[in-house]
């Protein structure tokens, strides 16, 4: 009985836990989405991958953490085998557009501290849609072909996942036939979409950081490495977590392990990119209180009769 209760309470515990990070995260997301659409001191190259940025976390939240919320309620957790596949199609979609962004991400601030002379003509507006429709579509494919050839093995066994969504490794350890293409092709992709794009945004980081420390004034330097920082604390924490998943899918984890990896960039980054990216920024707290003001202004004008 008392171990019952000991399970109950850290189901209950952990529940409020992820709803409370959830409500957090969809509420700075949709914050920033709102003052970089709204408020004209932010239409900005930075601030138009930051939207979009939150776009994607926002969908890849709903994507994974409401059906997680459930399955705690319930003692029986059941996924459909479709949708099972349409939750791993839009993970793998949100997780390789999230990586073309933030690469997108940091070649803009490299433009913006490296090259400034250069930065409005090479950023404008036309080059900052062509950026972000291709970082949105760039998942589309691979996650397309993906999907539909890991569900087209033959599964066996319990089909049971241990895991708390659809994800490319706890499925494949479903399948009762031999994958090592499929497993070469995810390692070849990882490779691609996640290490080299990193590579691509450390590189940059290098050359923004030569740049910053040939600044003359201290503060200018102070706040350029605080931004450098913050970024890259969270860039290195969702390609690590999700090169480590999937560079070796199959059994490369220990479940529990894979869950707590899993939770890290699922659940937790979504969480802290707007308080890192933006809600600390001043243009972004400036944008919030005009927003915040001129919505109580609306609320306290008379209708007309």
């Amino acid at each position: 009985m008392s171990s019952w209760l000991t399970y109950t309470g850290c189901v209950v515990f952990l529940f409020e836990g992820i709803l409370l990070i959830f409500l957090i995260t969809m509420t700075g997301n949709f914050l920033i989405v709102i003052v970089a659409t709204t408020d004209p001191a932010l239409y900005t190259p930075m601030y138009y991958f930051l939207k979009n940025l939150a776009l994607l976390e926002i969908c890849f939240t709903l994507n994974i953490v409401p059906k997680m919320l459930v399955d705690l309620l319930f003692e029986r957790k059941v996924i459909s085998f479709s949708a099972c596949a349409l939750q791993l199609y839009f993970v793998i979609f949100f997780i390789t557009s999230e990586c073309f962004l933030l690469g997108a991400m940091a070649y803009d601030r490299y433009m913006a501290i490296c090259h400034p002379l250069h930065y409005t003509i090479t950023m404008n507006r036309r080059m900052c849609l062509h950026m972000v429709i291709a970082c949105w579509i760039a998942g589309i494919p691979l996650s397309a072909g993906l999907t539909g050839w890991l569900f087209s093995y033959p599964f066996c066994g319990s089909k049971e996942i241990e895991h708390f969504f659809c994800d490319i490794a706890p499925v494949l350890d479903l399948v009762c036939s031999d994958t090592y293409l499929f497993e070469l092709l995810v390692f070849i992709a990882t490779v691609l979409i996640v290490l080299i794009p990193f590579i691509l945004i450390a590189a940059s980081y290098i050359q923004i950081i030569r740049t910053v420390l040939q600044m003359p004034s201290a503060e200018g330097r102070r706040k350029a490495f605080f931004t450098c920082i913050s970024h890259l604390v969270v860039v290195t924490l969702f390609y690590c977590t999700t090169g480590l998943i999937h560079l070796k899918p199959k059994s490369s984890l220990l479940a529990n392990s894979r869950k707590l990896v899993a939770l890290s960039y699922t659940v937790v980054t979504p969480m802290l990119n707007p308080m890192i990216y933006s809600l600390r920024n001043k243009e972004v707290k400036n944008a919030l209180r005009k927003t915040f003001r001129r919505r109580e202004f609306f609320s306290k004008v008379p209708l007309p009769r």
